[in-house]
């Protein structure tokens, strides 16, 4: 593994990190991807991401997310509720609860999805993938007492 990405790494499981990434990745992602047409996402840069439009629970509109994702074998993804390790449960994994038909934006296309909780074994199994695939998740769910929530988000 290349020194910066652990740089990374340590940084991104730091409560300073938590605090403000939430309010600046996400708002420069959504920026950018506008701009390029669907084409680029900066934080894709260090770990795969998507572009998650599904319909508020509350509200009834569209709510676009960008997102880190994993990219699964078969052409699912899973993506994790960690919300950087703060407190609460990311909107998005709410609104996938309630609307778990969505669509993804993945390398400039727009895909319908729908989106399964995980629980159980299965979930066990993804939380090790996640944990392999990028650390910092167990520090995330080491700072709150809620379950991360996992959803498989696969092509309907």
């Amino acid at each position: 593994m290349a020194a910066g990405v652990r740089l990374v790494q340590r940084v991104s499981s730091t409560r300073t990190f938590a605090r403000l990434a939430p309010h600046v990745i996400p708002a420069m992602d959504r920026t950018v991807h506008r701009l390029t047409r669907g084409r680029v996402l900066l934080s894709a840069q260090l770990l795969p991401g998507v572009i998650l439009t599904v319909t508020g629970a509350r509200s009834g509109l569209p709510r676009r997310t960008p997102l880190a994702c994993m990219p699964e074998d078969g052409g699912s993804w899973l993506l994790i509720g960690s919300n950087f390790g703060r407190p609460g449960h990311p909107a998005w994994t709410g609104n996938l609860l309630k609307h778990p038909e969505a669509e993804v934006s993945w390398r400039g296309r727009d895909i319908p999805v729908r989106a399964r909780l995980l629980t159980g074994v299965e979930r066990e199994r993804a939380w090790r993938a996640a944990l392999a695939f990028w650390p910092p998740y167990a520090a995330y769910q080491a700072r709150v007492e809620r379950e991360i929530r996992l959803f498989r988000l696969e092509r309907r």
